[in-house]
């Protein structure tokens, strides 16, 4: 298909996906069950964080640390005691452990108190069109405290060539307000424009069969392709075709 039906067709299938029915079997369940910014932002990355492998146990998992952290997240991160970390030992999600966990919770305190919060953070080194070198020196900040080398590899880096899949999702949910439900739109200092697709195997297939990708390896220089492909379809909200690569990929089997 040519340019102008493979977008009438993308864009038939955002509004497919891109509604409320989407929330029940998505992660991002998991921030919606919050109202205050803080606490849907600390909800969020912390899913988003572990969201790798079977969606179910992803989001059964996720549940059970908004429990341990007594679903107050915000209050948790900046108000623990070291005995309150210590229920958050037995976590663990596929490689993401309880010593992770506390790690995180230590690091997000880190970033409330001296950075004024992950937006801040966030839009500090923000490019135009990009947020993957502001995701970079998001994990330089994030381990700026002392802490497990190991915990590292839960923040993926863009420019030592990661796609950084499960913190461009996190960022899509917080930044792009699709007047739909589903993603929140509540860091009105970043845009839509800067965003980029969160990209996996799913999404990785179906842009590949579309035309919209050609590199075989979902990696940095991949994401970068397929942003330049998606911002010609839709250059203020190219993120929005997530759903409906994800839906093609993962409901359709496209």
């Amino acid at each position: 298909m040519n340019k102008a039906e493979l977008k009438e067709f993308l864009d038939t299938k955002v509004v497919q996906y891109n509604n409320p029915r989407f929330i029940e079997s998505d992660p991002i369940k998991i921030p919606h069950q919050f109202n205050a910014k803080e606490d849907i932002e600390i909800a969020g990355f912390l899913t988003a964080t572990i969201a790798w492998g079977n969606r179910k146990s992803i989001i059964n998992n996720a549940t059970r640390l908004m429990n341990l952290l007594d679903n107050a997240p915000y209050d948790f991160v900046l108000n623990h005691t070291e005995t309150d970390l210590e229920k958050l030992q037995p976590f663990v999600h596929r490689t993401f452990n309880g010593n992770d966990c506390i790690q995180f919770i230590k690091c997000l305190r880190h970033i409330y108190l001296n950075h004024s919060g992950l937006e801040s953070l966030f839009n500090k080194h923000a490019e135009a069109n990009s947020l993957q070198k502001s995701i970079s020196n998001f994990k330089l900040t994030f381990f700026e405290i002392k802490h497990l080398k190991r915990t590292q590899k839960h923040v993926s880096d863009p420019l030592k060539n990661s796609a950084a899949k499960r913190i461009n999702m996190f960022l899509r949910w917080m930044i792009r307000n699709d007047n739909a439900g589903v993603d929140f739109g509540i860091w009105e200092s970043l845009s839509p424009t800067q965003l980029s697709c969160p990209l996996d195997v799913h999404s990785g297939n179906v842009a590949r069969k579309l035309g919209l990708l050609k590199r075989k390896q979902n990696d940095a220089k991949a994401l970068l392709e397929l942003d330049t492909a998606l911002r010609k379809l839709d250059a203020k909200d190219p993120v929005k075709y997530d759903f409906a690569l994800f839906g093609l990929g993962v409901f359709e089997g496209f």
